[in-house]
């Protein structure tokens, strides 16, 4: 009996896991865990710092990968009447969480860290991905497709 009858042999192809619903979903509840340890620093008097790693040249010329600090926006904001909301953003554009609805109203920054760790059990929960289904679509309409090598 030859070797390769033995195995189990099917045709398969990677996914990228990045591009898929689910890839956003999981950048998302990255993005949502970052907001909550942010509002969780800012309710404590404290500074927040999210780090990226970067190559630097160290004392000798060698390339090392360092963290470096980067900039994190809120996801909260405060309108005119004084009032806080959290938004959800894909993009530039905000997510709706119903229809006509993208902003969750917070009474107040205390508040912040118990909305957010609602707004991840839905996304755990799968409430969001229609909206995230949609998001993802509406902006690979934005984009034009890549031309193909003429000699490839």
């Amino acid at each position: 009996m030859s070797i390769l009858k033995s195995l189990k042999l099917t045709a398969a192809s990677p996914v990228n896991v990045g591009a898929s619903e689910h890839g956003f979903r999981a950048k998302l509840l990255r993005y949502l865990e970052e907001q909550k340890a942010l509002a969780e620093a800012e309710i404590a008097g404290t500074t927040f710092t999210a780090t990226k790693k970067v190559t630097r040249k160290n004392a000798e010329g060698e390339k090392i990968r360092v963290d470096a600090p980067r900039a994190v926006r809120k996801g909260w904001f405060t309108d005119a009447s004084g009032k806080l909301f959290f938004q959800l953003r894909y993009g530039s554009k905000p997510l709706e969480f119903a229809k006509g609805m993208n902003a969750v109203a917070v009474e107040s920054l205390t508040e912040m860290p118990s909305i957010i760790a609602s707004i991840i059990e839905a996304i755990n929960a799968g409430e969001l991905d229609p909206q995230l289904t949609s998001a993802i679509a509406e902006r690979k309409a934005n984009f034009k497709p890549k031309a193909k090598k003429a000699g490839a």
